[in-house]
């Protein structure tokens, strides 16, 4: 379980408090990306951690808190903020709602306008440079900075080559934070890349990414999605992943289907043997249940869930070791 303990030593909390949300059929999905990123499970749709996320980094985080006091009040948060001298120019306070905080707007938005009253410097409602952020989780009080997710996955909806059967953009994203967790130096690889959705979501997270892809006519269609985005379009190269030399830390496959794709099953289980070879980890995804292949390939499964787009559809996850 979530590690949900708040007391008022200084240093003995967790240091960040996250809201996550999601739809009814994301759920499993954003469970695996939290186990990722946080190595915490959670029932709850917010988590207290130690670790430093930027929310915009999934699409599932939606708000922040960098915490600087918790207590069972906000007149003992007030104190310790006019004890302090806690200072910020041009700042303004907000409430962040949680699924176990029980607070009417009335009490939220006093409670706000309390805990600015105490901060030393100017508050504006308006032209802020800082948001500050109030919250009650059970029978606890938390106070700090604030950040939210802005959103900038969306931008990349936007690219001039897609295909229906191609990974969503949410879903390429958590794929990606799900695939590097908090390595972020690691050294990525999507052998079947199609048009390059987790290419760009990779790069858009700054890792080192490369692409393969098969078919021609796909691979040029992904290089146009990357230079629409300003990336550079050698990151995908056309060719079979067998050819490919080296070894990554970690593969990406969304492996092609006879539903969408000629592939037969002999080719899939190449591409899996491959994947040993190439990578030290495999985050593959399927639309069937392959784990026996996986583990005749020489993979360990670590980890699984379900994509639900439907009653009738599902894509199944699995990280491989």
């Amino acid at each position: 379980m979530t590690k949900e303990i708040i007391n008022n030593k200084e240093d003995s909390f967790n240091k960040y408090f996250y809201i996550i949300n999601y739809h009814r059929y994301e759920k499993e999905l954003c469970e695996m990306e939290m186990r990722s990123l946080f190595e915490e499970v959670t029932d709850k749709k917010y988590i207290f951690t130690n670790r430093y996320i930027d929310p915009s980094r999934s699409p599932f985080i939606k708000h922040s808190i960098s915490i600087k006091y918790s207590a069972d009040s906000l007149e003992e948060i007030s104190y310790r903020i006019k004890k302090d001298n806690v200072k910020y120019d041009d700042f303004k306070v907000i409430y962040i709602k949680s699924e176990d905080g029980d607070v009417e707007y009335e009490e939220r938005m006093k409670g706000a306008k309390y805990i600015g009253s105490s901060i030393t410097g100017s508050s504006d409602l308006h032209k802020y440079t800082v948001v500050l952020a109030i919250s009650k989780i059970k029978d606890k009080w938390i106070f700090g900075e604030y950040k939210k997710n802005n959103g900038t996955r969306y931008t990349y909806d936007d690219k001039p080559c897609s295909y229906s059967n191609a990974l969503s953009i949410k879903v390429a994203q958590s794929i990606v934070n799900i695939a590097v967790g908090n390595e972020l130096d690691c050294r990525l690889i999507d052998p079947c890349c199609g048009v390059g959705t987790v290419v760009i979501e990779a790069l858009n997270l700054g890792i080192n990414v490369s692409g393969y892809e098969l078919n021609e006519p796909i691979a040029l269609n992904a290089r146009r999605n990357l230079e629409y985005f300003g990336y550079n379009k050698d990151i995908i190269t056309i060719g079979d992943m067998n050819t490919i030399k080296g070894e990554y830390d970690v593969a990406i496959i969304d492996i092609p289907y006879g539903l969408f794709s000629s592939v037969t099953l002999e080719e899939q289980i190449n591409i899996i043997k491959t994947s040993r070879r190439i990578a030290k980890k495999l985050v593959l995804i399927t639309f069937e249940d392959m784990d026996n292949l996986v583990i005749s390939s020489g993979f360990n499964i670590v980890d699984q869930c379900c994509i639900h787009k439907n009653n009738n559809f599902k894509r199944y996850v699995s990280i491989c070791k």
